[in-house]
C-alpha cells in the first residue's frame, strides 16, 4: 500500500520558513521543526530529506512566495522613482513592525550565515539578487525615461546600490535599528539619484 501522508506538507513547509526565517538555520535544529510542525522526525525526512534539503525547500519557498511577487510589482509598476520609494517604505516597515519584526529577511540573513557555503544554497541566494537587481534596474529604467533621474546617473550601477542597500536595510533592522534611521538612510539614497533634488 503507498504511504499516506496524515500531514500537509504545504502547511508544514510554511511553518519550516518562518523557523528558519526567525532563528536561522545554525540555531535550530530538527527537534525544533518537529516541535513546531507537529510532524515526525521520520514523516519530515521521508517528504522533504535530511535539515539541510528541508532548509533549501524552506528558502526556495520563501523566494517564491514572498520575494518573487514584490519584486515582480516593482518591475512592472510604470510610476519609476515612486515606485522604488514605495518599495523601501514597505520594507522598512515590514522589517521594523508587526509580525515579522527584527526578523530580517530569510535570504539576507542566509547570505551572513554559516549556510551559504552550500552551493545549491548559493545558488538560491544568486537567484534572488538577481531578480531584486532586476526589478531595481526595471524601475530605475522607467524613471529615466519619465526624466526623473539626475543627470550622470547610471542605471546599472544604481540599481546595484539599491540592491545592495535593500540588503543593508534588513540585516541592520535585524540588528535593532531605529526605523526612522533606517528610512532617513533610503531617502538620502534615493534624493542622490532624484534629478528634483
Amino acid at each position: 500500500m503507498p504511504d499516506i501522508k496524515h500531514f500537509d506538507p504545504d502547511a508544514a513547509l510554511e511553518t519550516v520558513v518562518r523557523l528558519f526565517w526567525r532563528q536561522g538555520m545554525a540555531s535550530t535544529g530538527i527537534q525544533d521543526i518537529v516541535n513546531a510542525t507537529g510532524v515526525n522526525r521520520s514523516s519530515l525526512y521521508s517528504t522533504f530529506g535530511d535539515k539541510q534539503a528541508l532548509y533549501l525547500a524552506a528558502l526556495r519557498r520563501y523566494l517564491e512566495y514572498r520575494s518573487q511577487p514584490v519584486f515582480e510589482r516593482l518591475a512592472e509598476d510604470d510610476r519609476g522613482l515612486p515606485a522604488v520609494s514605495e518599495f523601501f517604505t514597505g520594507l522598512v516597515a515590514a522589517r521594523c513592525s508587526g509580525e515579522y519584526a527584527r526578523w530580517g529577511c530569510m535570504v539576507s540573513n542566509a547570505h551572513a550565515g554559516a549556510e551559504n557555503a552550500d552551493p545549491q544554497v548559493r545558488a538560491v541566494l544568486d537567484q534572488h539578487h538577481q531578480r531584486l537587481r532586476d526589478a531595481m534596474h526595471a524601475a530605475l529604467v522607467t524613471a529615466e525615461a519619465r526624466g526623473q533621474l539626475a543627470p550622470g546617473v547610471d542605471v546599472g550601477s544604481s540599481a546595484d546600490l539599491l540592491a545592495l542597500l535593500a540588503y543593508g536595510v534588513n540585516l541592520r533592522s535585524r540588528a535593532g535599528a531605529p526605523e526612522q534611521a533606517l528610512t532617513q538612510t533610503v531617502q538620502a539614497a534615493l534624493g542622490a539619484l532624484s534629478a528634483a533634488r
